[in-house]
């Protein structure tokens, strides 16, 4: 005889309808109880602060970020001194040269070009000595990264003509 052809009395004792009941609601709430709370990481921040309707803003600090790095603010910095050096040089050489009859302000564009270039190359090199290390990376990732990726692909038409849609 199997289990489902016995009698209801020749299955055991019974529960009561409210131990049955207490024993599904304490069974449901073990089953649907996290095992531990996970911790959510905001990925944004939204400033709530309201913007005044008229007039001028409150300041707000503004931490240091340059987009341009030291280094190549220096360079600017020294192709500038490089410009202003080699015009001053043009000039002292064109008032020197003044009195030769052959010497005009296309010539003396020409000798400032070639201090100009000679200054350039002698910066290029330098910055190419000073930058040649190794660049370091610095990743930090903090929180639970999630990257789903989804490409769609419809091909319809007698040649067949593709599109593919990138969503990610």
């Amino acid at each position: 005889m199997t289990d489902h052809e016995q009698s209801p009395a020749a299955w055991g004792p019974r529960m009561s309808d409210a131990a049955a009941n207490a024993e599904a609601r304490r069974i449901i709430d073990e089953v649907y109880r996290p095992a531990h709370p996970v911790r959510q990481i905001p990925t944004y921040f939204k400033d709530e602060t309201p913007a005044p309707p008229f007039g001028d803003a409150e300041p707000v600090y503004q931490d240091d970020r340059r987009i341009v790095p030291a280094w190549a603010a220096g360079v600017a910095v020294a192709s500038i001194g490089i410009g202003a050096g080699t015009t001053g040089i043009g000039c002292g050489a064109w008032l020197v040269l003044k009195g030769f009859a052959s010497m005009s302000v296309t010539g003396v564009v020409a000798m400032g070009a070639l201090f100009t270039g000679l200054a350039f190359a002698a910066l290029s090199i330098g910055v190419a000595f000073s930058r040649a290390k190794r660049a370091s990376s610095k990743h930090i990732y903090q929180g639970t990264v999630i990257r789903r990726t989804e490409i769609n692909t419809h091909t319809r038409g007698t040649f067949s003509r593709t599109r593919n849609t990138f969503h990610g």
